[in-house]
């Protein structure tokens, strides 16, 4: 008797970045490959997760610094439908707070744009296969975060919540400058990052203190005694 031909499944991938290039790059990469399908692409977040309710893909790679709706909205909003996606973050930075809130959130993975294609389709078979994938560099940074933040979350529980204990070292000192009036771009010039990265790290202090825009998130600061805390620590030095 002739035996059966078994047929592979190929995995049915949907792409949302907002860097057209980069996500045409992407596209390329995977579709070179026989194992994958990518069933859409999209540049919006809100459309991406239009088409996830439409394709019901797979696995999706999703951009985390999008203009109109950042990548971890979209993926509390992706995993509340239940679809059975698994996604993958797609992100330039390797700050492990936000592999940790990412993952938190949900995520099966995180990829940085920077890695080789080779180490992007390994990381999709990985997820694919039902597996959590972190690139080895990345890992150990997550862990050793996760324990320090389980720490302290243990060592808060006892007090009355202050939402500025969440805030990681970077934050707070993006926090610091605001408070003091200085505008994005100088921020950036004095920590020596991008203003796209400030840009992140305030969008990240917005959630965590439960604001909505930088005077909320100051006048928090400063009636909950951060601006004090800050000049105690300088007086040390």
């Amino acid at each position: 008797m002739r035996r059966a031909i078994e047929y592979k499944k190929k995995a049915r991938v949907l792409l949302i970045d907002d860097n057209y290039e980069h996500l045409t790059g992407i596209k390329e990469i995977i579709s070179m490959e026989g194992e994958f399908d990518v069933v859409g692409t999209s540049t919006s977040a809100n459309v991406g997760i239009s088409l996830a309710k439409k394709t019901r893909p797979d696995i999706i790679l999703m951009d985390i610094n999008m203009p109109e709706k950042d990548g971890l909205q979209a993926i509390q909003e992706i995993e509340s439908l239940n679809l059975g996606t698994r996604i993958i973050c797609l992100s330039g930075y390797d700050d492990a707070d936000l592999i940790f809130r990412a993952m938190k959130l949900g995520a099966k993975g995180y990829v940085l744009k920077t890695m080789a294609s080779g180490q992007l389709i390994y990381a999709i078979e990985e997820v694919a296969s039902g597996k959590i994938y972190l690139p080895p560099a990345l890992c150990s940074r997550f862990i050793e975060y996760f324990q320090t933040s389980f720490k302290e979350e243990s060592a808060s529980s006892s007090d009355e919540e202050n939402l500025l204990s969440y805030l990681t070292q970077r934050e707070e000192e993006v926090l610091d400058l605001l408070t003091q009036g200085i505008t994005y771009k100088g921020v950036a010039s004095k920590l020596f990052i991008s203003e796209t990265t400030v840009k992140t790290h305030v969008n990240n202090i917005f959630q965590k203190l439960q604001v909505n825009d930088r005077t909320q998130a100051v006048l928090y600061a400063i009636n909950n005694g951060f601006t004090n805390k800050k000049k105690a620590l300088m007086s040390k030095i």
